[in-house]
């Protein structure tokens, strides 16, 4: 499995941005290739499914999620139920000042980690355009999604904090092809 985590501090208190980040549907506002977060069932808790356009190049494709666990206000599970194994999670912690006292609750850590198989991706999941390869594909696609979690914790903290600040990003990534 590859492994993607974009981790950032926010200055909002733990219970804004997990509710902020349980609402799904406005991811569309903060990823460039995401063109519409559909509810397909479910409330946003354990058992919410959710259909995910994204559109590239000349493809078009609709991703299945569901929302597995939450833990409020600390962490969302979901996982893409056909065509790739891929799942994750959002983690609110809240943060500690620097001698380990609590702060006043008005900071936490957020994360986006993210867990997938691009080698258990369907061929027959997209329609492509003669001549173009499922692996042309793969490879062209795969490097985006690094860039895609950072844009999205982006422009997510910015709305949070309603400011354009430079927001300063960790990133993990523990795979060859991102």
């Amino acid at each position: 499995m590859d492994e993607l985590v974009v981790r950032t501090e926010v200055y909002a208190d733990p219970e804004t941005v997990y509710e902020f980040l349980l609402d799904f549907r406005g991811y569309a506002h903060y990823s460039e290739y995401l063109r519409e977060v559909r509810t397909v069932s479910g409330d946003g808790g354990p058992g919410t499914r959710y259909a995910l356009t994204f559109a590239w190049w000349k493809l078009t494709y609709t991703a299945h999620s569901e929302v597995t666990g939450v833990e409020p206000p600390e962490r969302i599970d979901w996982e893409i139920t056909k065509d790739i194994d891929a799942g994750g999670c959002w983690r609110v912690t809240p943060s500690e000042e620097a001698d380990g006292d609590a702060d006043d609750g008005s900071r936490c850590e957020v994360s986006l980690e993210v867990e997938f198989d691009p080698g258990s991706a369907s061929p027959d999941a997209l329609d492509l355009p003669r001549l173009v390869s499922f692996d042309w594909v793969l490879k062209k696609a795969i490097p985006l999604i690094r860039g895609e979690a950072e844009r999205v914790v982006e422009r997510a903290v910015r709305d949070l904090e309603e400011s354009t600040r430079d927001v300063d990003l960790e990133v993990y990534v523990d795979s060859d092809r991102i």
